[in-house]
Order: structure tokens, then sequence, then C-alpha cells
């Protein structure tokens, strides 16, 4: 009964705060640029192409309080979301939140980017300030990657910057980056990146608050013009893992000496790119699906294959009540189980980015297969073994 009223109160105060995320009727899972449309160029034409490209959120640093209005009220006539980012934020936190505030167009305002533990401190006073002002839209900020330099996180492990970070800087959503493809081949995959999505997935639930995660969009060092399956093993390997937002890194290409940017979405001088069309039919696979992964939570992640990645576990033989086989033949599998409102999903990720996969299921005849679409058929409509192309997803729902 305790844990019954504890969640019922943690629902409430999401709910009134405006965070709660669930599943209602036309609502998208939020996609975010990063680095999106560049102060200048602040233009109704590139709002347009912005929210034509399937994002719903935009993140850009603008250099005053002015520039940041400017942008929003175009952001309010495309139905485009904004993270506020400004240096007034930061000096005068209490005015510049009242004059954003009442915006349709205001999501979240920015603290900084992978934060070390030394300023957890500040960053905690400073969400404090804002909170006190508007409860109703959340401040944001990522986290390093578990890969990270310990130096650049100040503890002795990634657990410890996680849960002193939950601890003591109240966010109302998590979120951290980590760009695990590093390469073309179907295991240049970092190790790292199962082990975080694990950590990061229970700690966010046992804190009862949502993460966003990322996929990345940009070329630079070792990191390669991301294909359409890379873009695909990304997302819905964060989804999977309970991610209630995408964020991309980069939409506009930036100018860096050191990691020599290239191939985003839209180049310097502000042309499409392939990727743009990748990111735009992945934002529509992400639209389509979001009744399936607004507002789900996670109920068991786990992996099939030969082998499985650091801090994972295989899939055990016991499967949820409806299905009786579930086999993979390739690199493997996610295999995520999922709940979202009266409906249950499993959803099967196939890990490797450049080879397809076969799948067998066999299951009950109450069983659904929901297409990539939006829209649900009988499972049993299809051959029990069926391919997984390179990154993607089969997913299956049912009613307990």
């Amino acid at each position: 009964m305790r844990t019954l009223l504890y969640c019922l109160l943690l629902f409430v105060i999401f709910k009134s705060n405006g965070y709660a995320q669930s599943k209602k009727s036309g609502e998208q899972l939020p996609t975010l640029a990063w680095m999106g449309i560049p102060e200048h160029e602040t233009t109704l034409a590139r709002f347009e192409e912005l929210k034509a490209s399937g994002i719903t959120h935009n993140f850009t640093l603008y250099s005053s309080a002015d520039a940041m209005e400017k942008a929003l009220k175009l952001a309010e006539k495309t139905g485009i979301k904004m993270v506020i980012a400004c240096p007034e934020l930061r000096s005068e936190p209490e005015k510049t939140v009242r004059r954003f505030m009442n915006s349709p167009a205001t999501a979240a305002y920015y603290l900084k980017d992978e934060p070390p533990r030394k300023d957890f401190p500040a960053l905690g006073e400073w969400a404090k300030r804002i909170q006190a002002v508007d409860n109703k839209h959340f401040c944001y900020l990522n986290l390093l990657p578990n890969h990270a330099d310990l130096r650049d996180m100040g503890t002795d492990n990634y657990l410890d910057y996680l849960s002193l970070f939950i601890k003591e800087v109240p966010l109302q959503v998590l979120s951290f980056d980590q760009y695990p493809v590093i390469g073309a081949g179907s295991s240049n995959i970092r190790e790292s990146w199962y082990d975080n999505l694990e950590l990061f997935a229970k700690e966010s639930k046992n804190a009862g608050k949502p993460f966003w995660a990322f996929a990345l969009t940009v070329a630079h060092g070792p990191y390669p013009i991301p294909t359409q399956a890379a873009l695909r093993l990304q997302v819905y390997s964060n989804l999977a893992y309970g991610a209630q937002g995408i964020q991309y890194f980069t939409y506009q290409t930036v100018k860096d000496a050191r990691w020599d940017f290239n191939n985003g979405p839209l180049t310097l001088d502000g042309k499409r790119t392939e990727v743009y069309d990748r990111m735009k039919l992945m934002n529509q696979e992400i639209k389509a699906l979001s009744p399936v992964f607004l507002g789900a939570r996670l109920l068991n992640v786990s992996h099939t294959g030969d082998t499985v990645p650091t801090g994972t576990f295989k899939l055990a033989s016991a499967l949820p009540k409806p299905f009786r086989i579930l086999e993979t033949v390739g690199l493997g599998a996610i295999v995520s189980h999922l709940k979202n409102g009266n409906d249950e999903y499993l959803v099967v990720v196939n890990r490797d980015m450049v080879k397809t996969m076969k799948l067998m299921v066999k299951c009950d005849d109450n069983v659904q297969r929901v297409l990539k679409d939006g829209t649900t058929v009988p499972a049993n409509a299809y051959m029990d073994t069926v391919v997984v192309e390179p990154g993607d997803v089969q997913i299956f729902k049912w009613k307990q």
C-alpha cells in the first residue's frame, strides 16, 4: 500500500508541474535539435524547415535575451518548442524566466553541458531559483557519458557521478549524451553504450524522472556520416530502454577546428544534406510510434546473441505470457518489455547496423504487430520467422 501511495504521489507531482509524459491522442515524443537554427539565421523560413524535418524542440545558444525573444516569437508561429538559452538566464534568472515563461513556445531552461561534480551545488541553486518562478517548464542539461574521463566527472566512478547529480540538482528531466557509432562495421559500436543505457534507465526510474538520450547526426573525428540504419539503431535502442525524448547532435553543422564537424542535416551555409532526409524519415517513424513509447514504463530489458554487451543481461527462457518462442539469428537483439496504460509491448531491436537479423516469434492469437505507421495487424498473420533490417525494430502489442 505504501508503494502504491508513493507512486500516486509521484504522478500527482509530475502531472501538476507539467512533466508527466503520457499517451494522448496526437501527442508526439519530443525530438530536439541540438545546435539548431543559428542566431544569424533566425527566420520564419528556417523554423518552417525545422518543423518540416519532424523536429519538435530547438536548442540554440543565443547571445542575448533580445535574440532569444526574436527566435521565440518565430517558434510560436511554427509550433516549435524552445529551450531558453541566453546569458541573462545566468546573470538575472528570475527576471529572464518571467520574461519568457508565458510564451507557448517555451519548453525548458538550459543550464550547462556535461558538468563536473564540483558544479553540482551551484547548478542545484540555480535550478531552484528558476523553479521558484516557473515550475511548469523544466531545467535542462546533459550529463557526461560513462566513458568520459573520471577527471572530467570529478568522481570515483560513473554511478557516483550520476547519483550525486540526481541528489544535488533537482532537475525534472534527466539527459545524457553518448555517441556509440564509431565506424561503419556492424561491430563498431562503443562497448560502454548499452551499459550506460542500463544504468541511466535504472537510476532515472529509481528517481521517478524521465530521461532523454541522443542520436548523432553530424560526422566528426572518429564518427562517420550517419546512415539510416545507424540512426535507427541509436533511436530504437534508446526508446527500448525507456527514453522519453530523442535529441540530435547537431542539426546545423557548426564550425570547430578540433572536431572538423561535417555533413550534419544542414551544412555550415544552411544547405540540406542526405542526413536531413534520414533524420526526417526517423522523425516520421518516431511520430507514428509515439503511442507505443511516449509515457511507456520499462518492465524488463535483455539481449540475445552469442555474446551480449557489457553490463547487459542475456534473455532468459521466461518470456511474457503471450510468447512461447523468441529466437534471433545474427549479432543479437535488444528485447524490451514495456507497459503503456493497459497495453504491453515487446520491442525487438536488431543490434547490427550493417546486416539483417532473422527473428522467430511464436505467440498467442491476441498479440498484434505494430507497423511503422503505427497501425496494428495480428502478429500471426505473418510467418513465424521474419527478417529485421539493420538497426531496425519489430514491435508486438497485447493487453494484459
